[in-house]
């Protein structure tokens, strides 16, 4: 399983082009077998009583409706190229995977990607395409529900990586090699930003793994008699290691991206969809 990054871009319409293969259709529904996982927030915008199949064009437009919902929206970088796009293929001998199984692959990758955080609705829209053999594509919008802007880990190639590894080993598939997603020379801004990723890491830094202490100790402390004053300071203290996990996650990212140029945000307005 290789997955690939792409340069991100202004609209979603190409990249959902490229997952399927084909021109983006007003016409043509994709169901679920094609569509096979999207951010957990999707389901505020559908009713039970509206049609749930949308046409490719429909997906295309509510990936881009953060742009018009938040037109001053950018990145660090003070461009606004928010649609990022990954690909992922199967080795060509592996077996075709089920429409539970690409779903799981979907939520692990976005996971991995820093693009969705468990047990969070309003982050950023996202959809997994699984239109060709042996091939998964993702494609998000990086900009949150409130306009901030998600900026991914500077090491987002290295945990895509990893994280393919450990679902070629869940579901039994093979291990391609020969190819990998990392630059194999890279450069000394880029292995500073690398060092300043792991600091920050969410799941395994070891500001995570201190800023969870802290966080558990205050949850105990909240419970003795007394002691609200100590339960809120450490609260405190918790948050602002989050703070400077995402300060160091900022520094990283621009010591590695590079500067680009300012794109005017969208004109016009889509039609408001339902599913």
């Amino acid at each position: 399983m290789i997955p690939r990054l792409h340069e991100r871009a202004h609209r979603p319409r190409r990249p959902l082009e490229e997952a399927l293969g084909r021109p983006v259709s007003l016409n043509e529904g994709l169901t679920e077998h094609t569509v096979v996982a999207h951010w957990p927030g999707l389901s505020g915008f559908t009713l039970d009583d509206e049609q749930r199949i949308w046409t490719s064009a429909e997906w295309a437009a509510h990936l881009e409706d953060p742009y018009l919902e938040h037109p001053f929206a950018a990145s660090p970088n003070d461009d606004r190229l928010a649609i990022l796009h990954i690909e992922v293929r199967l080795h060509p001998d592996d077996r075709e995977l089920t429409g539970p199984e690409w779903a799981e692959s979907a939520h692990r990758l976005v996971r991995a990607a820093g693009v969705e955080v468990l047990g969070k609705e309003d982050g950023c829209r996202w959809v997994a395409v699984q239109a060709q053999r042996g091939r998964l594509d993702l494609i998000a919008n990086l900009i949150h529900r409130d306009g901030a802007w998600h900026t991914p880990p500077a090491d987002i190639l290295r945990r895509l990586s990893g994280e393919a590894r450990r679902i070629e080993r869940d579901l039994r598939l093979i291990r391609v090699r020969g190819e990998s997603p990392v630059r194999p020379a890279p450069t000394a801004s880029a292995q500073l930003a690398d060092v300043l990723a792991r600091l920050a890491d969410e799941r395994d830094g070891p500001l995570a793994a201190v800023r969870g202490l802290i966080e558990h100790t205050a949850h105990r402390t909240a419970r003795r008699p007394g002691a609200a004053g100590s339960a809120h300071s450490l609260e405190l203290l918790a948050r602002r290691i989050h703070a400077i996990q995402q300060d160091l996650d900022r520094t990283a990212t621009q010591l590695v991206e590079p500067s680009a140029v300012v794109t005017p945000p969208a004109t016009r307005r889509t039609e408001r969809r339902s599913l």
